[in-house]
C-alpha cells in the first residue's frame, strides 16, 4: 500500500516522538537565583520533661521493677483469691484500695433496719479488682507528668476498722507516709455477737471475769462472741502494735507506753533502705537487713543479729512472754491455741510465724473445723489431735459423722481475761517483729495479760 505524503508526515513525527527520549540528554542545571527574605521566627517549644527520668531511666525504672519482684505485694494470690470480694480486696486488690481512699470510706459501723449493725469498709463490685502495682501507692502515675504524679494515694490518718473507727493512727514522721502502710496493715475488727457492732475492747479489759462465751448458754442473748478456729485480729496486726493501739489494754504492772520508733521512724526507714539480698527498696522486707536501722541515723551502734541490748534481748523477752501467756490459755489441761509446724500448703497452709514461739502457734484457736483442723489429718499438722475443743456452730455441710464427733469433744467456755489475752497474743505474735517495732507497748500487753489469767 502506497502512503500519500500526509501521511507519511504523521507516521514520522510518531517516530520521532517514540525515538527522542531515548536520544535526547538534560542539559545542566542553571544557575540559583536569588535567596528569598528570611521567615519569622516560631515560638520556642517547651522543654522535655525531666521528671519522666526520675523513673523512665535505667537503674530506675528496671530497678524498681525487679526489686517489686521479690515483695509479697507481687507474687502473692490474695488479689487474684479474693477478686469480687468487697470486704477484704480494699486491702488486696489495687483497684479497691483506691475506690476506698477515693471515697474516704467510713471505718465504722453502720445500724441497719434490723437493728444489726455491719462494717461500712467496703468497696463496690465493679471495683473489687485489681494486682497491686505500682499505681496503687502511686495513684497519679502519668496524671500530669510532673512530681505531683509521684505523691502517694494517702497519707491521711486512719481510723481503725477494729475499734469501727473510734482509734486513729496517725504516725506523722517522715510526712506521714507510713498512713499509707497502715491503711491496709492493721487489724480487722471482731464484731459483737449480739448487736453486729464492733467489740467494745475498752469494756472488755474494764471486766476482766465477765463472761465473753458461755458454752453452756450458746445464744447470742449474752454472748458477745462465739469461738471458732479464725477467731482473730486478721493478719494485719503491725498497724496496731506500732501505733499503740488496738490491744486489750488491762490494767496491770506495766503502762501502756510506746517505744521510740512510734513518732521518730517510718515503715520506709526500715523496710525500703538499699537493698541487701531480698530486702530492702522496693521489695518492702526487712529481714534480714538491720543495715537499714543504722542509716536512718537512729542508732549510733549498729545494730545486727548479734547486738544484744536492741535485737537479741528483747526479741528473746517477747517470745517467752508470747510462751508464757500461750501456756495460761488452757482449759481443763487443753490447750486453746493451735499449733503449726507445718509449711505444707496442701496440708493447711504455711504457719508464717512458726518459730516465733517454741511450740509453734499461729493464733488460730484449737477449735474442731472439718477442713480447717480436723484430728484427722494427722499429727504431722496438728499436734493436739485428741483434744481440740467442740466447734458451736457446726457447718451446714458437715456429715452425721463429723457432726458427732464435734459433740464428743470438749466444751469451750471463756472470760473477757482470756478471750482479750487471745486478742492481744494475735496481736504481738502476728506483729512479726518479736517486739522490735514496738518493744514497750508489746511487752505491756503480754505482761498484764498474763498477770489477768
Amino acid at each position: 500500500m502506497k502512503l500519500n505524503n500526509f501521511s507519511r508526515l504523521v507516521l514520522f513525527a510518531f517516530l520521532i516522538m517514540c525515538i527522542a527520549p531515548s536520544c535526547v540528554k538534560e542539559g545542566p542545571m542553571g544557575l540559583q537565583g536569588e535567596t528569598g527574605a528570611a521567615g519569622k521566627d516560631g515560638k520556642d517549644g517547651k522543654d522535655a520533661n525531666q521528671t519522666c527520668k526520675m523513673c523512665h531511666a535505667a537503674g530506675e525504672v528496671d530497678l524498681i521493677s525487679t526489686q517489686f519482684q521479690l515483695s509479697k505485694h507481687k507474687y502473692g494470690l490474695a488479689a487474684f483469691e479474693e477478686a469480687g470480694n468487697t470486704g477484704c480486696t480494699p486491702c488486696h486488690a489495687q483497684e479497691a484500695f483506691k475506690d476506698v481512699v477515693a471515697r474516704n470510706v467510713s471505718s465504722g459501723f453502720t445500724k441497719g433496719s434490723n437493728g444489726r449493725f455491719t462494717l461500712d469498709y467496703a468497696t463496690t463490685a465493679d471495683k473489687a479488682y485489681g494486682e497491686i502495682g505500682c499505681s496503687t501507692c502511686h495513684s497519679a502515675l502519668h496524671t500530669t507528668y510532673g512530681t505531683s504524679d509521684l505523691v502517694f494515694t494517702t497519707v491521711k490518718p486512719v481510723p481503725m476498722v477494729m475499734w469501727g473507727g473510734k482509734k486513729i493512727i496517725d504516725l506523722k514522721a517522715d510526712g506521714g507516709k507510713s498512713n499509707l502502710c497502715v491503711k491496709c496493715h492493721q487489724p480487722r475488727p471482731q464484731t459483737n455477737l449480739q448487736t453486729g457492732d464492733s467489740q467494745d475492747y475498752a469494756a472488755i479489759a474494764a471486766n476482766p471475769t465477765g463472761i465473753a462465751y458461755d458454752a453452756n448458754a450458746n445464744t447470742a442473748t449474752t454472748n458477745i462472741v462465739r469461738p471458732s478456729y479464725r477467731m482473730h485480729i486478721h493478719y494485719g496486726a503491725v498497724g496496731g502494735v506500732y501505733a499503740g493501739m488496738g490491744g486489750v489494754e488491762f490494767s496491770g504492772t506495766l503502762p501502756y507506753t510506746n517505744s521510740a520508733h512510734t513518732t521518730v521512724a517510718s515503715c520506709t526507714d526500715c523496710h525500703m533502705g538499699a537493698v541487701v539480698g531480698r530486702a530492702g527498696g522496693h521489695t518492702f522486707a526487712a529481714k534480714g537487713n538491720l543495715t537499714t536501722c543504722n542509716a536512718a541515723g537512729c542508732h549510733t551502734t549498729a545494730v545486727t543479729s548479734a547486738s544484744t541490748t536492741l535485737w537479741a534481748t528483747p526479741r528473746a523477752e517477747i517470745k517467752k512472754l508470747l510462751d508464757d501467756l500461750a501456756a495460761k490459755l488452757t482449759v481443763g489441761g487443753v490447750e486453746i491455741l493451735n499449733r503449726n509446724a507445718n509449711t505444707n500448703e496442701t496440708l493447711g497452709g504455711v504457719n508464717l510465724w512458726a518459730g516465733l514461739t517454741t511450740k509453734n502457734y499461729d493464733g488460730y484457736l484449737n477449735v474442731y473445723d472439718v477442713t480447717l483442723n480436723n484430728p484427722t489429718l494427722g499429727s504431722a499438722l496438728y499436734v493436739n489431735t485428741t483434744g481440740p475443743f467442740q466447734n458451736p456452730s457446726p457447718g451446714s455441710t458437715w456429715t452425721a459423722e463429723q457432726k458427732a464427733f464435734n459433740l464428743t469433744l470438749p466444751k469451750l467456755s471463756l472470760t473477757n481475761a482470756q478471750y482479750g489475752a487471745i486478742i492481744n497474743f494475735q496481736l504481738c505474735l502476728r506483729d512479726y517483729s518479736l517486739g522490735i517495732h514496738n518493744y514497750a507497748y508489746t511487752k505491756a500487753l503480754l505482761t498484764n495479760s498474763i498477770a489477768k489469767l
